[in-house]
């Protein structure tokens, strides 16, 4: 997904001693379609290699409706797309037309420079349709940053899951509790979809240096203090930590990893080691040069893109 500029979320403070940054996110309506960003935050840029995190919806559309991400560009990072509910359809320059459904995984690795779009498709906008999910972008290691473009998919059945009594957490990325994610990873990350019945606590993995998590649906306790949807909790490294779902259960997204050797810097869709590489990214997509330059517009929706604004082209990278 394309960066829109939203308002910074709040960085408040918590009581419990084992929270090193508690982030709300500030949600923000972009045409009948409610965001929240997580990260990057005023006090916490990134978790791990985690360095974007927006929720999407959840959102009902109505007579055709649905999302339309025109054509843009990434550098240096991977996106990773994973949805509750609805779906997408994905096109990139490297040639992939996938669609992605509730319990998947989008891979994509933009390295030296990917482009892509994400849509509702044809058929679900003929009816009602749903939508609710999360996207997020890895920074990847300063020695990948220029790699070739890749993309992967898997399918829900090919997650591994662990389950214990009223637990239910999906692996998404990387690894964690003897389990290991078929998602191809240039740095240690581990990403889990967790549900949690009424009542029943999920112990964090202790064994990553970064370590933070999004409740997205319920309520859950740490230390005593209860955060609502909509918080990331962000925990001191080394500390054991457990979370305890409210009354209602709750869902959450457990995230982390090593954190990067070197600063990293973000702009509008690049990320990078260097500033300079931002800059010459930036030059490179204002010159639209399909055909010569760096960046290709995907197979099957080429006709538009989206542009980079006056006003955001006038800003500089943050690091």
């Amino acid at each position: 997904m394309s960066w829109n500029p939203t308002q910074n979320p709040e960085c408040p403070g918590s009581n419990a001693d084992s929270i090193e940054t508690l982030i709300i996110p500030r949600a923000r309506d972009i045409g009948g379609f409610e965001v929240r960003r997580a990260l990057p935050s005023p006090d916490r840029q990134m978790v791990g290699p985690f360095i974007f995190f927006d929720q999407m919806g959840p959102a009902e559309f109505i007579n055709d409706g649905g999302i339309d991400v025109r054509p843009h560009p990434h550098i240096g990072l991977g996106t990773v797309t994973y949805l509750y509910d609805g779906e997408f359809e994905h096109r990139d320059s490297i040639g992939t037309h996938q669609m992605i459904y509730p319990g998947e995984v989008n891979w994509m690795t933009a390295g030296k420079g990917v482009t892509h779009s994400e849509r509702t498709s044809n058929a679900t906008r003929a009816g009602r349709s749903k939508l609710f999910g999360i996207q997020t972008w890895i920074a990847l290691p300063a020695d990948r940053e220029e790699m070739e473009p890749d993309f992967e998919h898997h399918k829900e059945a090919a997650l591994p899951v662990i389950k214990d009594t009223g637990t239910t957490a999906r692996l998404i990325l990387g690894e964690a509790f003897g389990e290991v994610s078929p998602v191809t990873m240039q740095s240690e990350t581990f990403y889990l979809d967790v549900v949690l019945e009424a009542g029943r606590a999920f112990p964090m993995p202790d064994n990553h240096e970064d370590r933070g998590v999004y409740v997205t649906e319920g309520s859950v306790e740490v230390a005593g203090d209860v955060f609502e949807a909509g918080r990331m909790m962000v925990f001191r490294p080394g500390d054991r930590i457990s979370l305890k779902a409210g009354p209602h259960g709750a869902r959450l997204m457990a995230l982390g990893g090593a954190t990067m050797s070197e600063k990293r810097y973000i702009w509008w869709n690049f990320v990078s080691s260097s500033k300079d590489r931002i800059e010459q990214a930036k030059e490179d997509w204002k010159a639209a040069d399909w055909e010569n330059g760096p960046f290709r517009l995907p197979p099957g929706d080429d006709a538009e893109f989206i542009p980079i604004a006056p006003e955001l082209d006038r800003t500089r990278p943050k690091g």
